[in-house]
């Protein structure tokens, strides 16, 4: 093993940690709290950082409330003045169903004097599921894995989920009239339209069935006709312009761009150069993985159009159009991509990992690779190729020792992407 990877692979933890923290809720949550109502404060949330978001709140929420919150299993936090129930991610489950009915509940006759606090986060559209009605949640379900499996990008699967759900695209916060709705809003979409983080339950968006249905014809869902046919003929979803929503109001605590700035200035404090190169890339993973591995090796090579040493930071939500039942998720596949399309060149190391600390099936936020990589993994008598093309990167790391593993990290601006590139220490 190269005695110089400890250094840079402990440079790019630290670069996802500052990440982390940059979107930690007791740094982003306590400035945005609106003042106390005249009436009743009901506080909801949903998504895999709604426990850690609760628990900020009620440290800093002197007056009375009812508070409850939906989050993935293992993701829960101790919480004194909240109920805290778990839920299957990222296909729904029954406690899912079970928390969704019961939140639409609590919000239901309050009055315009009232306040409801909505804590929202990356997941929570898997955490809320709500059929129409003559539907089951086994039909959600199949709508779910269906979208999973499409590669399609996130808005348009919100667009598809918002028209068949009884909670989603505003509807929570359409149910909540008269009251007031202050929707506090942890962003994991690219361009960070709140609308579209855990599909908007409580921030109405601009998406229309129509649209619904074209996405659905680009990517050749392939739902059973009785899906397809009640997304067809579902009721638009509440539009932002409605005077309902009037009152609402939306801020957005953390995002994916806040994140990475925190990460590049600390980059540059150890006197590292550090570029952005977007906060919202959108594709197929492995697609992003061949581009980056592309302009990384020119930088290594051609000191073109950056000059080494540099870290070239990313974020953004890959998806994965599956092939094959593998292990793993998105980072993964973007990691083993970009670590195929190097081909060893010397001098760069990177880091995948998504910021909520799981990526996909298995317990891992993502990977690391050098020029090592594809070597140890064929040394393990694993084909990285036929691994990628199975969708089984994790597989693939497991056998390098290259899996990146924190855990839960209480929140979730969705990937991170560090690769440092320092061909002066090669």
């Amino acid at each position: 093993m190269d005695e110089l990877k400890p250094g840079p692979r402990q440079l790019l933890q630290e670069l996802f940690q500052t990440a982390v923290d940059a979107a930690h809720p007791e740094l982003t949550l306590p400035a945005a709290l609106p003042q106390p109502p005249k009436g009743r404060t009901v506080v909801i949330g949903a998504g895999k950082g709604a426990a850690q978001l609760a628990q900020t709140f009620e440290h800093h929420w002197s007056g009375p409330f009812e508070g409850f919150v939906v989050t993935r299993y293992g993701f829960g936090v101790p919480c004194d003045r909240f109920e805290v129930v778990e839920a299957a991610h990222p296909i729904p489950d029954v406690a899912g169903q079970k928390a969704a009915e019961r939140m639409l509940s609590m919000v239901q006759g309050l009055r315009e004097y009232d306040l409801v606090i909505a804590l929202v986060c990356g997941g929570g559209s898997a955490l809320l599921p709500m059929p129409p009605d003559g539907f089951t949640l086994e039909d959600e379900q199949l709508l779910c894995r269906a979208l999973l499996h499409s590669g399609m990008p996130i808005r348009g699967m919100n667009a598809v989920r918002k028209h068949f759900s009884g909670i989603k695209g505003g509807r929570l916060a359409q149910a909540a009239a008269p009251a007031r709705v202050v929707s506090l809003v942890v962003s994991d979409v690219p361009g960070d339209d709140p609308s579209e983080v855990a599909s908007g339950p409580t921030v109405p968006g601009s998406a229309t069935r129509a649209e619904a249905l074209d996405w659905m014809a680009r990517y050749d869902l392939n739902l059973p006709e009785q899906l397809e046919q009640a997304i067809a003929t579902a009721p638009e979803a509440p539009r932002p312009d409605d005077p309902v929503f009037a009152r609402n109001t939306v801020s957005l605590l953390a995002s994916a761009n806040r994140s990475l700035e925190a990460a590049a200035d600390l980059a540059r404090s150890r006197g590292l150069p550090a570029v952005i190169l977007s906060d919202s890339m959108e594709g197929e993973a492995r697609e992003l993985g061949r581009v980056s591995a592309t302009i990384a090796r020119e930088v290594a090579t051609k000191n073109r159009p950056f000059k080494s040493p540099i870290v070239l930071l990313s974020g953004g939500e890959a998806t994965v159009t599956l092939r094959q039942n593998g292990r793993g998720g998105p980072n993964g596949e973007f990691i083993l991509a970009l670590a195929l399309s190097l081909k060893g060149v010397s001098g760069i190391t990177a880091l995948a990992a998504d910021t909520d600390g799981i990526d996909g099936s298995e317990d891992n936020a993502g990977a690391f690779a050098d020029a090592g990589t594809i070597s140890r993994i064929r040394e393990a008598g694993q084909d990285p190729q036929a691994l990628l093309d199975r969708n089984d990167s994790w597989t693939a790391f497991q056998a390098a020792d290259d899996l990146f593993t924190p855990g839960p990290t209480g929140t979730n601006v969705n990937d991170f992407r560090a690769i440092l590139i320092d061909t002066c220490k090669v």
